[in-house]
């Protein structure tokens, strides 16, 4: 037995008659909260460079897949499916998104990439062909992101239709992380004194662009066929 095997084991014994009453009583929807903050230590944990913690940390993650997965086999959401089924669409999925290493030798030669970059200009093309029936760039995007992130996020998709310049040069003058984090923390700072609530400002401001970028896909201007992007 792996020690994978002896986690999901694990899991399920927990959660059988004469486990843990807890875990027995555990819903998809009442473990979200525990996924996204095991998700939020990792990311301190990779940010404070201890081996130790990630290592940790992955583990805690790694078992809310696992239990998740567990949920799910007894019947929860319908048809019941297990970790193995997890593991193996991603595979699929990776392997489909990858064909510039696991493709044809026609594919192996038209997505031929030696950078990370020339790996992305195909990357949302690769995304489009498993989810022909999304029509917006924006779908996809999940809309409880951060307000930071999810800027980010819709920055990038308006910039791939053109709805904002990738090249226009930058509003405000930045050298480094460290001088953006001061200037972010100013503006909340500012904002606080002001009694305005800088996350709602953000996600204001998200929506107002995302209606452009859905306006813009109504036009005569946008080619259909980037989608996913």
């Amino acid at each position: 037995m792996t020690n994978l095997d002896e986690l999901i084991a694990t899991a399920k014994q927990l959660r059988a008659p004469g486990g843990c009453p807890w875990d027995a009583e555990q819903t998809h929807q009442s473990l979200t909260k525990y996924l996204i903050e095991e998700s939020y230590e990792l990311v301190e944990a990779i940010e404070s460079g201890s081996r130790d913690q990630i290592l940790e940390e992955l583990g805690d993650v790694l078992y809310q897949v696992v239990f998740h997965s567990d949920l799910a086999q007894s019947g929860s959401l319908g048809e019941g499916f297990d970790i193995q089924d997890v593991a193996a669409l991603s595979t699929k999925k990776m392997k489909g998104r990858h064909p510039h290493v696991f493709g044809t030798p026609e594919e192996l030669e038209r997505y031929k990439a030696n950078s990370g970059d020339e790996v992305m200009q195909n990357w949302d093309a690769h995304k489009q062909r498993e989810k022909p029936e999304r029509e917006s760039v924006l779908d996809g995007i999940p809309k409880a992101l951060p307000s930071l992130m999810l800027a980010e996020k819709v920055i990038g998709k308006a910039q791939s239709l053109g709805v904002l310049g990738k090249d226009e040069p930058s509003p405000i003058a930045i050298g480094d992380e460290d001088q953006l984090g001061a200037l972010l923390l100013a503006l909340v700072l500012a904002a606080k004194s002001k009694g305005l609530d800088a996350e709602r400002a953000l996600r204001g401001s998200v929506r107002e662009l995302e209606v452009e970028i859905r306006q813009f896909e109504l036009s005569d201007d946008f080619d259909a066929g980037i989608i996913g992007k």
